[in-house]
């Protein structure tokens, strides 16, 4: 039987899909099996694929039938594999329904059933029409009442036809619901998948009764450790909706258990929404923050509940969270920066905090709700002096001491960036790095996205952990006042940063300047590996890592469409070569709002291209870009679930207004007319993504080799690069 079942899946993956089925369906016939519960959701699976039977077969045939098995089985067959494999089960069953009700809504909402609607509208005033004439005519000469009749038989077999689509989305809803709960309770291997489409789902049926009772249902039932990659999305629904208040209390239940069973992961989430309106007057007149005064309210009565449970927790993180706003807060000047500063008397003088750990430290998640015997690094006073950073907003870094002993920098910034948006997309990224660990092509090369922590506070303030051994790409390249950088080191004949900008700001056909400015002005990045990596097997190491890191960054960017990525928005790490980025607040293809739009996929310059060594963007990074993109395609509805759900997020502005777009390339300090009500673009973002995952480009969809061959080709162009604004330093 074993072998009869291996041979299935050897002819399925030969793609000779209708003997693989045909041979699943004889064993279940004729053979029967101990195992008949795989066997079905096998069948049910490539039925769903290949589209070889009705839907109402696979569903009630196959797929719900191998979950009853699956049901019968659990209370005599309790074992992690069997678990597993139940898990499995509710998964696909769940996984076919969502996609059936998918389709009905698709259907509601095409064109052509809209016009179906306007059709039955006219019909409908046709026999009003026909009843009204047979009513007033005294013999019906005409036949209206014929007539009449003959319309409401059209319009009733109408009806049935609608009232049965009607019913079939309700009963595939509620088998997507029920199917997914129980893949949650029964084992972790799909929960990053189901979570977010669970949550998908629930936001998107906020009226729905049989939707909010299931999320009522589901609160009480799953592990609340389950929702917490969420919970910022979660809170942020909270007061949202002023008609549903059962939906309402389902959010409210669900963040407030998860606050009570890990409060170092939900606690600073509340603390931003109860802060929604702490933004300080100057900033108000300046950006275009989303502010909701009933999320505010809501995140305060929640708080006002938790101090029951945790009530000098609660208050010792508000004294924390209150000592970085000031940080962030605190007034210095442009003469201050890279100059240490002394705290003020009120933080120099906070005691230790022994019921909080350092902000930025990493608290794993404990899935039995115990906090209490864990070794955690708890917040106990800041060391040194400030250091006040370049930049418009002056950002401070900090050095925190942990009661372990170990010292945290971090960076508390306050200004007109919305931390936020930051906290989502290192949210994404680390999502997106589950994916990519979950592929052996993909882990084999250790394709990751460096991540680092951010906590946002109030909408203008926060803090985020400072990525150490670092340096910026344009610091090395260029220096600073005090150490020169490789350009002036490596390639002393050559043109100044200075002088290649101004070439390409004065000269009128841009082509022809990009090219003069990069054969004055040479690609130096190599000596970088040179210098940080003496011995030959670890500068091998290393530019093989920064060459991965590279094209692992470069797709998912590209993906997300993250823009605004200039030289110094771009960390290296010095100990291993790694690539970071920073300063997250243009996503989903926003750069092309820029005044200048960015019209590259990614920053793929000669510096960048210089450190790869000789190969450059063949070998090593080419087949790297396409592991990394295959599996972002592999996964496209996985990644669309979890990127629909940060998008729809009522906080997350990610859509630039246009003083923001203004203040991205330093052209004007002006006065925004418009404020930013929603995200009234989420659907065109999402499709935008959608379209990147088809391989959809110019017409047609290209295979991920072709793909990736256009992306570098763009990003390379000498055409798309001279067009862009010079602050971005196309040449370097």
């Amino acid at each position: 039987m074993v072998f009869q079942i291996e041979e299935a899946k050897v002819l399925w993956a030969q793609g000779q899909r209708e003997l693989a089925v045909s041979l699943v369906k004889y064993l279940l016939t004729y053979i029967g099996s101990t195992d008949s519960m795989a066997l079905y959701c096998l069948a049910g699976k490539w039925l769903a694929q290949t589209r070889s039977a009705s839907s109402h077969v696979i569903l009630e045939s196959y797929l719900e039938k191998a979950v009853i098995i699956a049901e019968t089985r659990s209370t005599s067959s309790g074992s992690s594999d069997f678990m597993k494999r139940r898990s499995k089960t509710h998964f696909h069953l769940a996984h076919f329904a969502n996609a059936l009700h998918r389709s009905y809504e698709d259907r509601l909402g095409s064109t052509e059933w809209q016009t179906e609607l306007q059709l039955r509208n006219m019909k409908m005033k046709e026999y009003e029409a026909l009843v009204r004439k047979a009513k007033e005519s005294k013999d019906d000469t005409h036949g209206y009442s014929l007539k009449a009749l003959e319309v409401q038989k059209e319009l009733k077999l109408e009806s049935v036809e609608w009232t049965k689509m009607h019913g079939d989305m309700a009963r595939v809803l509620r088998t997507c619901l029920k199917s997914y709960r129980s893949c949650l309770l029964s084992s972790d291997k799909y929960d990053m998948r189901v979570v977010f489409r669970l949550v998908s789902l629930w936001f998107g049926n906020v009226e729905n009764k049989t939707v909010i009772n299931d999320m009522i249902e589901t609160v009480h039932k799953v592990p609340s450790f389950k929702f917490l990659p969420l919970v910022y999305q979660i809170a942020s629904r909270m007061g949202a909706i002023k008609t549903a208040n059962d939906f309402q209390f389902a959010v409210a239940s669900l963040v407030k258990k998860m606050a009570i069973e890990h409060p170092y992961h939900s606690l600073y989430q509340l603390l931003a929404l109860a802060n929604g309106d702490r933004i300080k007057e100057n900033q108000k007149r300046k950006n275009a923050f989303v502010i909701d005064l009933e999320k505010k309210r809501a995140a305060e009565e929640l708080l006002k509940e938790l101090t029951n449970r945790h009530s000098n927790l609660i208050m010792q993180v508000r004294d924390m969270v209150e000592v970085y706003i000031k940080l962030a807060e605190l007034e210095v000047s442009q003469q201050d920066c890279l100059k240490p500063v002394p705290y003020p008397r009120d933080i120099r003088s906070v005691r230790r905090l022994n019921l909080v750990p350092v902000l930025t430290a990493n608290i794993p998640v404990d899935r039995n709700c115990d906090y209490s015997g864990k070794n955690l690094p708890y917040f106990d006073g800041f060391e040194g002096s400030i250091t006040v950073m370049r930049g418009v907003n002056v950002p401070k870094v900090v050095l925190c001491r942990g009661s372990d002993g170990q010292k945290y920098r971090q960076l508390a910034k306050s200004g007109g960036d919305d931390l936020r948006q930051d906290a989502v997309m290192e949210q994404l990224f680390g999502l997106v790095n589950t994916l990519l660990k979950d592929h052996s092509e993909t882990r084999i090369r250790c394709l990751q996205i460096r991540t680092y922590k951010v906590v946002p506070f109030t909408p203008s303030a926060g803090a985020l952990e400072w990525v150490n051994g670092t340096i910026p790409l344009g610091q090395y390249l260029l220096g600073s006042s005090k150490v020169p950088g490789a350009h002036t080191r490596y390639s002393v004949a050559d043109w100044t940063f200075a002088e290649c900008r101004e070439h390409i700001v004065k000269e009128s056909n841009k082509s022809a300047a990009f090219q003069t400015v990069c054969k004055n002005f040479r690609p130096v990045f190599r000596y970088f590996f040179r210098e940080n990596f003496s011995r030959a097997a670890d500068w091998f190491e290393k530019r093989l890592n920064y060459t991965r890191s590279v094209a692992a960054s470069s797709m998912v960017g590209y993906v997300v469409g993250l823009g605004d990525r200039h030289s110094m928005n771009i960390l290296i790490d010095q100990a291993n070569a790694d690539v970071v980025h920073i300063d997250l607040g243009v996503a989903f293809d926003q750069g092309l709002m820029l005044k200048t739009p960015e019209t590259i996929p990614f920053r793929l310059t000669r510096d960048v291209i210089d450190g790869m060594g000789v190969t450059g963007v063949e070998g090593v990074f080419r087949r790297c870009c396409e592991a990394t993109l295959s599996v972002l395609r592999a996964n496209k509805e996985a990644l669309l679930t979890i990127i629909e759900v940060f998008i729809h997020d009522p906080l997350y502005r990610w859509a630039l207004s246009p003083l923001k777009a203004l203040q991205r390339q330093e052209y004007a300090d002006v006065e925004d007319p418009d404020k930013v009500e929603g995200n009234k673009d989420a659907t065109r973002a999402l499709m935008r993504v959608k379209q990147k995952l088809d391989g959809y480009r110019d017409g047609e969809n290209r295979t991920v080799e072709g793909q990736v061959q256009q992306l570098v080709q763009d990003a390379q162009d000498p055409e798309n690069l001279c067009l862009l604004f010079p602050g971005w330093a196309a040449w370097l």
